[in-house]
């Protein structure tokens, strides 16, 4: 009793010095965010970068840029912006708005649109040029080319369905002058004047890339397009060549891949048309780089915290293990159920639960990734991306086992699954990158350069993020019968490209970051291997 009236006099105390005092106090700094941006006609969900306080949109070619609707925006609590949603908007330049609660924060709205347009007439050499800001459309052509009698076989020059032209595609036959002219029409009040050009070329054929990785070679070629197109190759100094197979041919432009070559070895290839060969090209497959401790055999215990990988080896892979031990769990371990056929004695198992620490309990997935763990801010994890690697494989190949559960922890939703709740299925994620991500842009090191923040959506791992070269996802909605064999193939954006890391991420429950997902969703990964 006489605590609580000691208590109750500094309280009333307090209260009377303050209310003597004039308020000086600052308000507090808050950041203020857009959780929710929707609009109509979007190709893929807008990209919300906190960090660099953006929204992206890429829009469909049909839609109107310069009235974007915007449908629905969510802010922080308590914040307002200087412009006015929903709303239609012209975004063929940003829109630059203000969001305010006790101080203001500048945001930005963009939008890009890619429209599909090609030009194509039959016996051209190679692929047409687009230019698009000036209205020209250019195809080549070879020297003894009839100009008079010219057949156009394909034209696209607006959004699809919703273009009209002034003249169709019979009256395209004589470019005598080498260039016509035609109107394109689309959106009901936009009509451009493009002219189609036709330009002579004293070349038949000619190599426009060829990019040897560790066991093919990707080639592309320009060629008459009404001639017979392809590509010879042979081992450096053998005598014979060998026609290469499955040539993909568009128009005048074909492309095609030498497949299964030896490593760092010299090759010679040819294009041809008809009966013209370009001149012979040399060049000298890579090495490739193996996963270290693909089978999951290696593991360590230190300070009650397990690892994938002995204690006196360089680490390749970690888990979130450093972070569920403060609450005296593990996430991912060591099991003995491998998968079937397998020479090793123990594949990983990843455990999505519920970690409790001084009453305060937070959902983690189980999870395995190529990097390291970065450490704790408060209860938020801090997890370093990648590993230094400059192979391109073309696919994963590997074997997992999962038991999808019922989502029964909801920590945030998702910005971009917003419909997402309790009793939905969970989903289980492996996910294969390669791509040229630095420490100075990303927050981490030489040797692991992507930091994720699991408290900041914007550090959380884009798979199509701008430093992506090539990238594979399978995403698993539904329980597996026992173990699955897989291929995970990557999809390059290039192959001219040349990545600098790899990164590998498997988790139990997808929205992990978001601490949501399943204590009943177990993942199971074993004997995994790149693929050249």
């Amino acid at each position: 009793m006489i605590k609580y009236f000691r208590y109750l006099f500094v309280a009333i105390a307090t209260l009377f010095v303050v209310g003597c005092i004039e308020n000086d106090v600052p308000y507090p700094v808050v950041k203020l965010d857009i959780l929710t941006f929707e609009a109509e006609g979007l190709k893929s969900p807008a990209t919300i970068d906190a960090s660099s306080k953006s929204v992206k949109l890429e829009l469909e070619e049909t839609t109107d840029i310069r009235r974007v609707h915007v449908t629905k925006v969510e802010l922080s609590e308590g914040a307002t912006s200087s412009v006015t949603f929903p709303a239609y908007f012209d975004l063929r330049t940003p829109l630059y708005f203000t969001l305010k609660m006790y101080q203001e924060w500048e945001w930005t709205l963009s939008a890009s649109q890619q429209i599909e347009r090609y030009f194509k007439v039959d016996g051209q050499i190679g692929e047409s040029v687009i230019d698009a800001e000036n209205h020209i459309a250019t195809a080549f052509v070879p020297m003894d080319f009839d100009l008079e009698n010219v057949v156009v076989s394909a034209l696209k020059l607006g959004p699809c369905d919703i273009t009209t032209y002034s003249l169709e595609l019979g009256e395209l036959t004589n470019f005598n002058d080498t260039a016509r002219y035609i109107d394109v029409s689309y959106h009901g009040d936009i009509t451009e004047n493009w002219m189609l050009r036709l330009e002579r070329r004293d070349v038949e054929v000619e190599f426009t890339a060829v990019d040897a990785w560790a066991k093919r070679i990707w080639l592309s070629a320009n060629g008459r397009a009404d001639s017979e197109l392809g590509f010879k190759y042979r081992e450096a100094g053998a005598n014979e060549w060998r026609e290469v197979e499955d040539v993909k041919v568009d128009g005048g432009s074909f492309t095609a891949c030498v497949a299964n070559l030896d490593t760092e070895t010299d090759y010679e290839v040819v294009a041809y048309s008809g009966e013209h060969f370009t001149e012979v090209v040399t060049v000298k497959t890579e090495s490739i780089f193996v996963l270290p401790n693909a089978g999951f055999e290696e593991w360590s215990t230190a300070n009650n915290v397990v690892y994938p990988f002995l204690a006196d080896s360089a680490p390749f892979w970690n888990t979130g293990n450093d972070g569920a031990a403060l609450a005296g769990t593990t996430l991912t371990e060591a099991t003995s159920d491998v998968r079937p056929g397998s020479e090793g004695q123990y594949a990983a198992s990843l455990q999505s639960k519920k970690a409790t620490l001084m009453g305060l309990g937070k959902f983690a997935a189980g999870n395995i990734f190529v990097g390291e763990f970065g450490g704790l801010q408060g209860t938020n994890g801090l997890v370093n991306f990648g590993r230094p690697c400059s192979a391109r494989p073309v696919a994963l190949h590997g074997w997992v086992k999962y038991n999808c559960g019922t989502i029964d922890e909801v920590g945030k939703i998702p910005s971009a699954r917003p419909e997402l709740k309790k009793g939905d299925s969970d989903e289980g994620q492996i996910v294969i990158a390669v791509g040229n991500w630095t420490a100075a842009e990303y927050g981490g090191s030489d040797d692991c350069p992507v930091v994720v923040n699991t408290q900041i959506e914007s550090t959380f791992f884009n798979p199509r993020g701008k430093d992506v070269i090539g990238v594979g996802e399978m995403i698993l909605t539904e329980s597996t019968d026992g173990w699955v064999e897989f291929t995970l193939p990557l999809d390059y954006r290039s192959t001219d490209e040349v990545p600098t890391h790899i990164i590998i991420i498997c988790t139990g429950s997808r929205f992990g970051d978001y601490f949501t997902g399943s204590t009943q969703s177990l993942m199971l990964v074993d004997d995994f291997e790149l693929v050249y």
